[in-house]
């Protein structure tokens, strides 16, 4: 029977930590984890108003946030606020985007299931548009 991996230091060793641009806006850091077909898993920070672009994963994303304070908007709603310790699930097919705040970072580990399709930035507009806490 196979074994268990422990990935040491919080990352994948082999891996870097990356400055991904095509598809944020802003400074954010990816540090990946594991990645394939099946999943994408990252721990990834925002710096202030930093977010992704819209985005849409087939089999759905898990969010975490695990310091700072930042925002989650589906197609077609409000920003909502998120927190450190909150944990959204956007199923398979939602199109999203997700950042931190104006005034803190956000760091996130994050699960993608399945192929990740990436659209347009999120403007600031949209971005401002900010909801309930």
């Amino acid at each position: 029977m196979p074994e268990s991996t422990i990935i040491k230091s919080g990352h994948n060793p082999d891996a870097k930590c990356t400055k991904p641009t095509e598809t944020f806006t802003g400074d954010v850091y990816l540090d990946p984890i594991h990645f394939d077909t099946e999943a994408a898993i990252a721990n990834v920070t925002f710096t202030p108003c930093a977010r992704t672009h819209w985005h849409t994963h087939e089999k759905g994303q898990m969010i975490k946030v695990v310091a700072g304070n930042g925002w989650i908007c589906d197609k077609g709603g409000v920003p909502r606020r998120l927190k450190t310790g909150d944990v959204v699930w956007a199923p398979a097919g939602t199109t999203h985007w997700h950042g931190a705040d104006e005034g803190s970072i956000m760091t996130h580990f994050v699960v993608g299931l399945g192929r990740t399709v990436w659209h347009e930035a999120v403007s600031d507009e949209e971005y401002g548009k900010k909801g309930s806490s």
